[in-house]
């Protein structure tokens, strides 16, 4: 525990009915599904506030009105490694990021971790895609052997995710595939030209690969639901990371904290750490959250009947391997030893490009914010016998202009170079994969022993790696990329692996898993601590597996399915 001021008011005046902790993707759903029930809920965010519109002061600036023209200059990123691999870091974006000076952690094996310290968190300056789970992916990791069970089915989130993709607005298709199930869809984004030509050649040349519209949470329309939340249509301008003014896509700031708001249940503190929770020996149960105040290192209590754990995948590990009692002498609910293991993230190593040629008489309009899909082909109903690999990839891919060459590398000047860069480049086609990687005991989080960060809380070691596993299904995606692209009658073909190390996805689970037995999990099937019940969860720490899928849809249903259940749980009586 951090050993400074201590400040506060009574504790009845610091007493809520449920607290959570991070107003993030699965904080703001908590905070809105909790306040809809009419509790009394606090949210805790560690950053500074960010109010909708009024904050984003980069979302209509030009490129010129940027001193480097949004890049960023050498030294900031030299004193930057970490977070300035992140693609939607620049000078437009940088506000919404934590620099790697400001929270520092240790990397026994490498790891980019990425974060974002305000109201809202990441999803301010989230990608904005996301596919619902099929059965297979809930029952892949037990059926080939490689996890442990699931303790719910894809019939049982189903109905949480349509309440979430009908309040947050998610564009799609209906495309009747059982292994990527469809969802409640706004209009999918049109693909290009190219695209469709691809994605005929592909479907015709292979009978189990499909090529779709890209899912995200971006209006393409208004239903009324959006209409109350005071949002607007998508412009396809793709400066989304800087913030959206018209709350085209989904954000927290934009739509379930506002939503929570007005309920008059909600109240709010930021620049508040959450160091741990508080667990009453006598009572059984949790009681409240300590918190470090950001700025004044000052410490304050707060007490509530529930507390959601919502930081994000390894800051809510940090916090409940850091909530320690006689009780839980390891950590909040680490009767068995594995909290803070079995992480595990997406694989986005492989790329393969290629050029094609035709389509110089054809353009497109705007910047489309997603890129056609291939659902996994590998692994899907079963373990494949030709594969040397466990689990799935999926394929995200997309064909453009290669605009941004034209005149970089040119030595005409005036009219001339006016005239060359006014003709569109040759058309490139790219993709990429998002690999499952195999949850394993040695993939973990500990605390440092000797080492804090500025709040006095221990930093948080991280100890990931690839294994063999990751190297093999790699290798399947470049090859299978390649002769995909080769197929679709592509050129100058170049399959890469760019060694990026974990993390970079931004896609990390595990570490409190959810699962059917106390003994190999953390979590049982409602996202509550085997042995605190009134603590959940809901995060992508509660996560067994982290299948293909963009996985912010499932962390939104699932935190509106258990915050629902904790409702309910609350009126019988029992929590």
């Amino acid at each position: 525990m951090c050993v400074m001021k201590w400040i506060g008011k009574s504790r009845k005046e610091n007493s809520y009915d449920a607290i959570v902790i991070g107003s993030g993707i699965s904080g703001g759903w908590a905070a809105k599904e909790l306040c809809e029930r009419g509790l009394k809920t606090l949210v805790l965010e560690r950053g500074r506030p960010v109010k909708h519109r009024e904050d984003y002061p980069t979302a209509t600036k030009h490129p010129w009105e940027f001193a480097y023209r949004e890049s960023l200059p050498h030294d900031e990123r030299k004193r930057n490694p970490i977070v300035s691999r992140c693609y939607a870091y620049d000078d437009t974006t940088k506000h919404f990021f934590v620099k790697d000076e400001e929270h520092p952690y240790i990397q026994e094996k490498p790891f980019d971790w990425i974060r974002g310290y305000q109201e809202g968190g990441k999803s301010l300056i989230w990608a904005r895609q996301g596919q619902r789970w099929s059965r297979y992916d809930f029952e892949g990791p037990a059926r080939d052997g490689y996890g442990i069970e699931w303790p719910f089915t894809y019939d049982e989130l189903a109905p949480w995710y349509s309440k979430v993709e009908n309040f947050v607005g998610w564009s799609g298709n209906k495309d009747g595939l059982d292994h990527l199930p469809d969802g409640d869809f706004l209009p999918p984004f049109e693909m290009n030209c190219v695209e469709k030509d691809i994605k005929e050649k592909i479907e015709s040349r292979y009978n189990n690969r499909h090529v779709l519209h890209g899912r995200c949470a971006h209006l393409t329309e208004l239903r009324q639901i959006h209409l109350e939340q005071n949002r607007g249509v998508c412009l396809a301008r793709y400066l989304c990371y800087r913030g959206c003014p018209y709350g085209a896509y989904f954000s927290s700031n934009s739509s379930t904290l506002p939503w929570a708001e007005r309920t008059g249940n909600l109240t709010k503190r930021t620049h508040a750490v959450a160091e741990s929770i508080i667990y009453d020996e006598e009572k059984g149960k949790a009681t409240g959250v300590r918190v470090v105040d950001a700025n004044t290192k000052e410490i304050s209590e707060y007490y509530a009947r529930i507390i959601f754990v919502n930081a994000a995948c390894l800051n809510s590990n940090l916090i409940l391997l850091n909530s320690k009692s006689n009780r839980f002498p390891d950590g909040l609910g680490n009767d068995n030893g594995l909290l803070g293991r079995y992480i595990a993230f997406h694989n986005y190593r492989g790329a393969v490009t290629g050029t094609i040629d035709g389509y110089e008489d054809q353009y497109y309009y705007g910047k489309r914010p997603t890129q056609p899909i291939m659902p996994p082909f590998r692994n899907v109903y079963r373990q494949d016998p030709d594969t040397d690999f466990q689990g799935k990839y999926l394929v995200a891919f997309g064909a453009a202009r290669q605009d941004w060459q034209r005149g970089v590398r040119s030595e005409k000047i005036g009219a001339d170079l006016k005239e060359e860069v006014s003709k569109p480049g040759t058309w490139v086609v790219s993709m990429m994969m998002q690999g499952e990687t195999v949850p394993r005991y040695e993939n973990h989080v500990r605390l440092s022993e000797d080492k804090t960060d500025p709040w006095g809380i221990p930093q948080l070691i991280t100890s990931v790696d690839y294994t063999e596993n990751d190297i093999n299904l790699m290798n399947d995606f470049l090859g299978q990329g390649a002769e995909m692209l080769d197929n679709a009658g592509c050129k100058d073909i170049n399959a890469i692996d760019d060694k990026r190390a974990p993390g970079l996805d931004i896609h990390e689970i595990g570490g409190a898993r959810m699962g059917k037995d106390p003994e190999t999990s953390i979590l049982n099937r409602w996202n509550q601590v085997h042995s605190c019940k009134n603590v959940f969860v809901t995060d992508g720490a509660a996560f067994s597996s982290v299948a293909v899928q963009n996985p912010s849809l499932t962390f939104m249903a699932v935190t509106a399915r258990a915050a629902n259940y904790a409702a309910d749980e609350m009126q019988k009586g029992n929590l």
